[in-house]
């Protein structure tokens, strides 16, 4: 079978403007990158009603096996539009540092892809790149202000703000700089976060309008003062320059899948750090212009499904009227212990093993958000029937339904059972039974996600931990939203501890106020907010021919 690449290389895409059509808007509605990309224009986004219904795709704990959730949104897509539903598909914009590290591409597979594939896994429209900027032109001028005779007297001991690049590099995590004499600066420790990592993404994909992003950028809070102050960027007087380097940034990317249907691919949060979901601009516009939105949350339902219920829906007002599940046969082998290099043997007992992954979402999802659920089988060659029907009779002990999706091999028309599956269980006035209320202390809100959602019997928190969560409550952060920081691999902060683990507890390492974004990020175990490259990363499997077509890109 071709590649990914090979695939999305011979697709036939259509103009930008042709894909906006279908949407309703003309040429003069949008703001076209090249022929088959375009921003839809923030002001443009927030028009209309609202009155599309929102489908939730998330999936298991992750494995080196692959789940293939993105790929399933993009099948789903598809094949409702197919059936004749005017749907839009909504997805995370790929960070450079994972195409080039693990992943690859990472923009759907086979025949259930977004495109151009090639420009959305590396530039796209700037996006990132605008976000990393201001980023750090905060941090530029925090220094500069101390450099300046320190008016606000910082404390350089207790800047908090650090500068990020979009790439993985283990090497700057924890730095010195300012070094060389008084004219290059103050000497400090500092470091780099990845720019998915950055607050500036987070606010990025929560803002609800151009002058909300100015408000939340004004309100970071980067530094404290001698006295124990905090100062945000306002105090600096950076919010207005920063919410400038963002202001086409701010504007949805509209491109296409595979069968020529509109995507809206904007923003890009990790989930495992940050809140796991594309913004809340693009989420507006396909409610806006279409009757169906297919989005995702990052990684497993314990993180992204969490985060994208208990902080995006809650402060953006609304709610998933169905939610897919995506399980893999050879996901669940792996959580039931089978190594890598076995995943395509056949082994019904491992299957039965692992599935109790996969019957903790269900429960999470069912029971704990009270929303409609099913289960999508991604399907692979190697999957036996026997196999399948463990997870099918599973899903069915459970009350939840299940469909095999066939979408990486077949597209839209492999995805036309699990569309219909969606359609049978979908609530319109689905509602949220939320993790924790926001007037909850932060230790009770950190203490229901660990319980409730990971099944912890406990959280420990570090020294440092415990001192940060003293503070912010007494500086007038106690009811924000939490933000879990941990391992995607497991429901615990253990790498190693798979399927649906028990007696354990959670371990809080270290507490970080995002003010702007709108919640109280609680890193947990030994997680990085800059990743490292691996052994063989996917870069040297990446080149370019001579007449500037790129190759290896998953």
């Amino acid at each position: 079978m071709k590649s990914d690449i090979e695939i999305a290389q011979a697709a036939t895409m259509q103009p930008i403007t042709q894909i906006a059509a279908k949407l309703g808007l003309s040429a003069d509605d949008i703001i076209p990158y090249g022929k088959y990309k375009a921003k839809i224009p923030c002001a443009l986004a927030k028009k209309g009603n609202a009155k599309g219904k929102l489908i939730l795709v998330t999936a298991i704990s992750p494995t080196p096996a692959g789940e293939g959730k993105t790929t399933t949104s993009v099948g789903l897509a598809d094949a409702l539009n197919a059936m004749g539903k005017k749907t839009m598909l909504c997805l995370r914009e790929p960070s450079l540092g994972p195409v080039f590290g693990v992943k690859g591409g990472a923009a759907g597979g086979g025949y259930a892809q977004v495109v151009p594939m090639e420009d959305i896994n590396l530039h796209f429209t700037g996006d990132l790149h605008a976000i990393g900027t201001a980023n750090n032109l905060l941090a530029a001028m925090i220094d500069n202000h101390i450099q300046q005779g320190n008016a606000l007297n910082i404390d350089p001991r207790r800047i908090v703000w650090k500068r990020c690049m979009d790439m993985n590099d283990r090497q700057l995590r924890f730095i010195v700089d300012g070094l060389g004499g008084k004219v290059n600066g103050t000497p400090r420790e500092d470091g780099f976060d990845i720019t998915v990592a950055s607050e500036i993404m987070a606010i990025f994909c929560l803002a609800t309008s151009l002058k909300d992003l100015k408000e939340r950028l004004g309100k970071i809070v980067c530094a404290y003062t001698y006295d124990g102050k905090p100062v945000t960027a306002s105090d600096i007087k950076a919010a207005g320059a920063m919410a400038a380097l963002l202001k086409d940034a701010i504007d949805p990317n509209l491109v296409q899948t595979l069968e020529n249907n509109p995507a809206i691919i904007h923003g890009g949060p990790f989930a495992n750090i940050a809140h796991g979901c594309n913004s809340v601009m693009a989420t507006q516009a396909g409610l806006n212009l279409a009757d169906y939105v297919v989005t995702e949350a990052g990684f497993g339902a314990d993180l992204g499904a969490e985060k994208f219920l208990d902080i995006k829906c809650r402060y953006a007002g609304i709610a998933p009227s169905a939610v897919v599940l995506v399980a893999t046969v050879r996901a669940l082998k792996s959580h039931g212990g089978v190594a890598k290099p076995d995943l395509n043997q056949p082994n019904p007992d491992a299957v039965r093993k692992g599935i109790e992954n996969l019957g903790r979402h269900i429960d999470n999802i069912k029971e704990q958000f009270g929303l409609p659920v099913c289960v999508a089988i991604n399907a692979f060659p190697a999957d036996t029937a026997e196999e399948q029907a463990v997870v099918d009779a599973y899903c069915r002990e459970k009350g939840v339904p299940v469909a095999l999706s066939e979408v990486f091999a077949k597209g839209g028309e492999g995805g036309k059972a699990l569309a219909q599956t969606v359609l049978d269980i979908m609530d319109e006035n689905a509602k949220i039974h939320y993790t924790y209320e926001l007037e909850q202390p932060l230790t009770e809100k950190i203490e229901a996600v660990a319980k409730n959602i990971y099944r912890a019997d406990g959280v420990d928190y570090s020294p440092a931990a415990q001192k940060t969560l003293a503070e912010l409550t007494e500086l007038g952060y106690g009811n924000l939203p939490v933000c879990i920081a941990k391992t995607q691999y497991s429901f615990s902060d253990n790498a190693k501890l798979l399927a649906a683990p028990t007696g354990f507890r959670m371990n809080v390492r270290e507490v970080r106020l995002s003010a702007g974004a709108g919640f109280v990020v609680v890193i947990c175990g030994n997680i990085m907010t800059m990743p490292g490259l691996p052994k063989k990363p996917a870069a040297e499997n990446i080149d370019v021919t001579d007449e500037g077509v790129i190759t290896g890109l998953f």
